[in-house]
């Protein structure tokens, strides 16, 4: 796997999850207990909240994780303050490269509510089949993240499908969104 590549993964599972999740979290109550079907603003909604979800605890993270070794690389070079590489350009690219993490998982996150959604807004029935649709999603996103990883497929989706499962009876038993 090439650099890149390896660099997005993170991001990008974090951000498909993440949106999934909230798709599930935040509108199964509405579609599970009142049997509404889903509308496009709901699917909007939902999808703008896990977008800045997303890009706000991704730039965190990646920011303290940067920091964090630019100040375990002082120490351990002897350095006379533990800030000396983060006030070098090393400080300013863990910045810039925190933006770009979070601004893949930003996007992603916003995608993997929004599809679910939006598909099950096109669709004619009853509204559990947004729910459906984020579960398998998520399932396949564990395939994906299986096929990617070299790890075991069905075990993955399956793990993935039950994890979807979970939050949608708890998205229920909160009911947030309605």
């Amino acid at each position: 796997m090439s650099h890149a590549r390896k660099e997005a993964l993170l991001p990008a599972a974090l951000g498909l999850a993440d949106g999934i999740l909230n798709a599930l979290t935040l509108a199964s109550g509405n579609l599970l207990n009142s049997g509404e079907h889903v509308t496009v603003g709901l699917a909007f909604r939902v999808s703008i909240a896990a977008l800045v979800t997303a890009a706000f605890a991704v730039f965190v993270a990646e920011y303290a994780d940067a920091r964090g070794a630019l100040r375990h690389g002082s120490r351990q070079l002897s350095m006379s303050s533990e800030r000396a590489l983060a006030a070098t350009n090393l400080g300013r690219s863990a910045v810039r490269n925190a933006a770009r993490q979070s601004s893949l998982a930003a996007a992603t996150s916003l995608l993997g509510a929004l599809l679910p959604l939006l598909l099950a807004a096109a669709l004619p029935g009853p509204g559990w089949i947004a729910a459906l649709v984020a579960v398998l999603a998520l399932a396949g996103l564990g395939v994906g993240l299986a096929h990617v990883t070299l790890a075991n497929r069905v075990l993955w989706g399956i793990c993935l499908l039950v994890g979807g499962v979970c939050v949608t009876a708890i998205g229920a038993a909160i009911h947030i969104a309605g």
